[in-house]
């Protein structure tokens, strides 16, 4: 594994209106078999695994990320494009309101699929 830090963060505006400030603090590139683990303030966390035939973007969903607090949720924008978004299940209102802001809209949740 190796990780490039952007120093100082690269920022970018996102969003309907452009209201959202995204960091891209580096990169990383991985070998296959390699793991990194993002953990939140609180303690959850979330795992990307690279393999040779791509990666695994998530946990079990029904598994591990739930475990954790996590919801995952299949969401589609405003111009039709789909995501997967893991949203803490004490933070679903908090949610909500982003979907609504942004004029997205929650395909299904997937943990409980």
């Amino acid at each position: 594994m190796k990780f490039n830090e952007e120093n100082p963060p690269r920022e970018f505006k996102v969003g309907l209106d452009n209201q959202i400030v995204i960091k891209d603090c580096g990169t990383i590139h991985m070998k296959p078999d390699e793991q990194i683990t993002f953990v939140t303030g609180d303690g959850k966390e979330y795992d990307v695994a690279r393999k040779d035939w791509g990666f695994y973007a998530t946990p079990s969903m029904n598994g591990r990320l739930k475990n954790f607090g996590f919801k995952t949720a299949l969401v589609k924008n405003s111009n039709g494009m789909f995501y997967i978004m893991l949203v803490e299940k004490q933070k679903v209102e908090v949610f909500k309101r982003y979907l609504m802001n942004e004029k997205n809209s929650l395909v299904k949740w997937l943990d409980n699929v």
